[in-house]
């Protein structure tokens, strides 16, 4: 059995996320943000050093921070566009913890095409009727929390218009398998409307709603078993993360 870092299983996954997003290319230098709240602990929240790589982060360099934006466990400053975008959604919902937001080329595409998200792939159906999206305002500030939650509402997933993605999951592995699958679905369509082809096959809203469900049933029944395999595929590569 490989140990972890003390502090715990939410740290370990949380640190071991940054780490497949980089290993799937979907991070930015230094930019975008990850977080978790602190079990037990609904007022605070762990997020990554802001000067850190996202193959920098691990169990025990994360940072404990409280939703006023006070630093509780750790030295660096935090992002304020970050903050301003996960404590929007942590204080609004209760049922939400935690956050992915990205900002990868193909994300960044999406946001900006005036059709959205459109369903057709079965990645797509998971989000059907729980997809949201919020303009542009410029880089996100404090006084945008308000709208964000707004947003938001009871969605899955926030296309944030010409700026990125926003995932949300009662946990850390829920949000990243829901992340995981909302990039299928976009780099899907958009190579399927890259092709120019004019009779793109939609399935029906009906389906789309069936669909959606089934999907539902797996998330609510804790079906969905990818994380364990994410973790070994992390250890198999560096497994300093859980340190």
């Amino acid at each position: 059995m490989i140990g972890m870092a003390k502090g715990g299983r939410s740290r370990v996954d949380l640190a071991a996320a940054h780490r497949v997003a980089d290993a799937y290319n979907w991070t930015q230098l230094i930019y975008n943000h990850f977080t978790c709240r602190v079990p037990n602990e609904p007022e605070h929240f762990l997020v990554k050093p802001n000067d850190l790589m996202f193959k920098e982060v691990t169990a025990s360099n994360l940072q404990k921070v409280n939703l006023d934006g006070h630093l509780v466990n750790g030295s660096s400053e935090i992002n304020p566009s970050g903050f301003a975008i996960h404590t929007a959604i942590l204080k609004s919902r209760s049922d939400v913890n935690s956050v992915l937001h990205i900002h990868t080329d193909n994300g960044i595409a999406l946001s900006a095409h005036k059709n959205g998200l459109r369903f057709m792939s079965q990645a797509s159906m998971r989000f059907y009727g729980s997809i949201s999206y919020h303009d542009y305002h410029g880089v996100a500030e404090l006084d945008e929390s308000e709208s964000i939650a707004r947003d938001i509402g009871q969605s899955k997933v926030m296309i944030m218009r010409n700026h990125g993605l926003l995932v949300v999951g009662r946990s850390i592995t829920e949000a990243m398998s829901r992340l995981n699958y909302l990039m299928s679905a976009i780099n899907s369509q958009l190579k399927i409307e890259a092709t120019g082809i004019e009779n793109i096959l939609m399935p029906t809203p009906d389906v789309c709603e069936r669909a959606a469900k089934q999907w539902n049933v797996l998330e609510d029944e804790g079906k969905l078993k990818e994380w364990p395999a994410m973790l070994r595929w992390m250890d198999s590569l560096d497994n300093s993360y859980r340190y």
